[in-house]
């Protein structure tokens, strides 16, 4: 069977001709914008967990470097670490409601985020039929970062970033290349420590390093809602100017605020277009990038 049998046969037959002329035609102009461009995707919650989401997370950033928009995906892999914590028989301990990561904790992460998650994606990705490349912070000094402490407590091998060298993921995206991201981070000069970083944090500062045209993070949730029981009540914009308003209205509250936080950074940084859409969703990345519709909440 040819390439071309097989993608016909993939084609929905309750799906009829006037309706894919409508999705193709409108989805031109977006590819037309996005060519040539760089978006950056925070990947993880569900559509990291679920093998079908997952799959489909996959083949929509394949498809978006087929067609010559630049991805780099930025994963974390919380659920995976406390996994593995579990089996070797690790106790958590949690300061200030943050995971206290000792040298020993500290090694679990690397081993699970550089080891095999990334691993893991950039396997699929390449069964996908895509061009991906596994990268960790510490890859040529990508992400340097220090020691952080919570309102005063020590929190161990946990840090934030303080300067990014953006340019081995620059030359992989001028090669075609999907840059597949962890985020562990290499201390600063004199520092030769890992630290575990957030990968909302890490993902928005690469967007901005890389002068990205669009930061997208793919969570469990729809995007901002105006009550967390009512999906329909999803805010699909959000004014930079708002958003202190919306958090202390208690809009944006709990989980959300940080991942909100993340999207400003981008913002002020000099990224256009900043995003929170549902990663449940399958091919909501897709639905994001070539519709008129789009999907979550984007702070403009």
């Amino acid at each position: 069977m040819s390439e071309e049998s097989e993608l016909r046969e993939k084609i929905d037959p309750r799906v009829d001709s006037e309706h894919w002329s409508d999705v193709l035609v409108q989805a031109l102009p977006y590819f037309r914008h996005w060519v040539g461009k760089t978006v950056v995707v925070k990947y993880g919650g569900n559509a990291m967990l679920n093998e079908e989401l997952k799959s489909a997370v996959m083949e929509d950033i394949v498809l978006l470097n087929t067609v010559g928009i630049h991805v780099v995906l930025v994963h974390g892999g919380g659920p995976e670490i406390n996994h593995m914590l579990d089996r070797v028989g690790k106790e958590s301990k949690f300061v200030n409601g943050l995971r206290y990561t000792d040298a020993e904790t500290m090694e679990i992460v690397q081993m699970v985020l550089t080891g095999k998650l990334n691993k893991d994606i950039v396997g699929i990705l390449l069964q996908e039929g895509g061009k991906a490349v596994g990268l960790s912070g510490v890859d040529s000094g990508l992400l340097r970062a220090k020691k952080i402490q919570k309102d005063g407590a020590d929190l161990g091998f946990v840090g934030e970033v303080t300067e990014v060298h953006p340019e081995i993921v620059e030359s992989l995206i001028s090669q075609g290349f999907i840059p597949v991201i962890s985020t562990v981070a290499l201390g600063e000069q004199g520092d030769m420590a890992r630290y575990n970083i957030n990968a909302d944090t890490a993902a928005a500062k690469i967007a901005i390093a890389l002068k990205a045209e669009k930061f997208v993070q793919l969570t469990n949730v729809p995007g901002v809602l105006r009550d967390v029981s009512d999906p329909s009540s999803l805010i699909q914009r959000i004014h930079l100017a708002d958003v202190q308003k919306y958090i202390d209205d208690g809009i944006i509250a709990g989980g959300m605020i940080p991942k909100i936080e993340c999207c400003t950074m981008a913002r002020e940084g000099g990224v256009p277009r900043t995003h929170i859409i549902d990663g449940r969703v399958p091919h909501s990345l897709l639905i994001e990038m070539f519709s008129d519709r789009g999907i979550g909440t984007m702070i403009y």
